[in-house]
């Protein structure tokens, strides 16, 4: 299958781009420059040049490719809903590009993209093998930029590993490796309308993770107050409080993920990637 894939440079995308040429399909990745176009042409694919905003080059390559992976995402926080509506231009021409073709469209959903996912399940209803994939918060491995080492730094910072309350809030995750075989399994088969979930580990206690990340850095690990979690974490305090297995119904609907697609998370849970070190090299 030849296949189109938006973010093919990013941190999830350059490893599904690997995943899918190790499993004999071909890859055209979107990119915005000659020196990350050198990193997919090194992977084996082909570089497409242009960015989210260049509506006619994904249409383009999406109406040339048998199926297409959208990863790409303006993580933009000080305008998160132009980021979106971005997001929503982008899938509502690529999804236009295969109307009718029976083709599979993998998006990835985000925070608050009720609209996105509602125009992708949409084009499920006019010909397009369109489904979701909706990762655990954390995508852990080498090269994570998330909210891990953002912990981790400010563990760092302050002096102690910190956790809110009794820390039994979860966090679903998933390593990176894992996610890109999710992402080719969809691309192979997922039916239309699919909704799929990425967790590896459906729910770690956050005092679980602090737990490593002091070891690790040889500080202590500090229950702190819902109260003082603001003032810690910053703006990640709002996410460190959250139980998110229990927002996102994590277990049911991890197990109808696999059980539809045969996903079997191969790769080490978080807190085994934690411990293997090389996130505080």
């Amino acid at each position: 299958m030849q296949v189109f894939v938006t973010g093919a440079t990013g941190y999830v995308g350059s490893a599904v781009v690997r995943e899918l040429i190790g499993a004999g399909h071909t890859v055209s990745g979107l990119c915005r420059s000659e020196e990350k176009a050198a990193g997919l042409k090194a992977a084996g694919a082909e570089a497409v040049y242009g960015t989210l905003d260049d509506l006619d080059t994904l249409g383009r390559a999406a109406a040339a490719a048998d199926g297409v992976i959208h990863l790409a995402f303006t993580n933009d926080f000080s305008d998160f809903e132009g980021a979106l509506a971005l997001d929503l231009r982008a899938v509502e021409v690529m999804g236009a590009a295969l109307e009718g073709s029976g083709k599979p469209f993998i998006t990835t959903a985000h925070a608050n993209g009720h609209t996105v996912d509602q125009a992708v399940l949409a084009k499920a209803e006019q010909g397009v093998r369109a489904s979701i994939i909706s990762l655990a918060p954390s995508v852990h491995g080498e090269g994570d930029k998330g909210f891990v080492p953002m912990m981790i730094n400010i563990a760092r910072a302050k002096g102690f590993a910190a956790y809110i309350g009794d820390g039994m809030n979860r966090w679903p995750a998933v390593h990176r490796l894992d996610a890109a075989v999710l992402y080719r399994l969809a691309l192979e088969s997922a039916p239309a309308g699919s909704r799929l979930l990425g967790a590896g580990d459906e729910g770690i206690p956050l005092h679980e993770i602090a737990a490593v990340i002091g070891r690790q850095l040889k500080v202590p690990t500090v229950g702190i107050t819902p109260e003082e979690a603001a003032a810690h974490f910053g703006f990640l305090g709002t996410i460190a409080a959250l139980d998110i297995t229990s927002l996102y119904n994590t277990p049911q609907a991890s197990l109808a993920t696999r059980e539809l697609l045969g996903w079997k998370p191969m790769q080490p849970g978080l807190i085994a990637d934690l411990e293997e070190g090389h996130y505080f090299a």
